[in-house]
């Protein structure tokens, strides 16, 4: 496989699958991972005024399902919240200051909890779905975490393409995870 390279012709460094679990191993206690993703929902900028926990079934499989009814994400929004490191909270001037700064908490918290995130949003007239999966990355042997995110019109269903989307195949990224994925 050929090395990313960056717009200045530079090599882009790549992490490992593996560390999806050794980043995860920062929350000893489950609840704490909770609260992570819980205290996304409760961001200034994001508008939630609740969020829902629920355990759902999905085929022989329990998940944890995350709802709060805040303004949702764009596609560009949604990459930024899957990518390490990677956050536009800053320190806020009114008094409900953003509680996590490093961009971090979410893949870690989710992680914690299991080994498969899908990722619902909707802002405007668009919906996207994204994935962050260890299951994913196993089953297609993958030397570096690659977080599929799939955009498309909320009236059409039709998929949007941009440059920076990739044409996967949904039917090969829910196969070997508990997500049936129908769009």
């Amino acid at each position: 496989m050929m090395a990313r390279l960056s717009e200045h012709g530079i090599r882009l460094s790549s992490m490992s699958p593996s560390y999806l679990e050794s980043n995860s191993t920062s929350h000893t206690w489950p609840f704490s991972a909770v609260a992570e993703l819980i205290d996304n929902a409760s961001d200034p900028g994001v508008t939630a005024r609740n969020i829902w926990i629920d355990v759902v079934t999905l085929g022989e499989q329990l998940c944890l399902s995350f709802t709060d009814n805040g303004s949702g994400m764009t596609p560009n929004k949604l990459h930024k919240m899957l990518s390490f490191g990677f956050t536009e909270k800053g320190s806020s001037k009114g008094s409900h200051q953003p509680i996590g700064v490093y961009g971090n908490g979410f893949k870690s918290g989710s992680m914690r909890l299991g080994r498969d995130a899908l990722i619902f949003t909707k802002n405007g007239g668009c919906q996207s779905v994204g994935l962050l999966s260890q299951s994913f990355l196993q089953a297609i042997k993958a030397q570096a975490v690659i977080v599929p995110i799939a955009p498309f019109n909320q009236q059409t269903n039709i998929l949007l393409s941009s440059r920076n989307t990739h044409p996967y195949d949904p039917d090969r990224i829910s196969q070997p995870t508990c997500f049936c994925m129908q769009f």
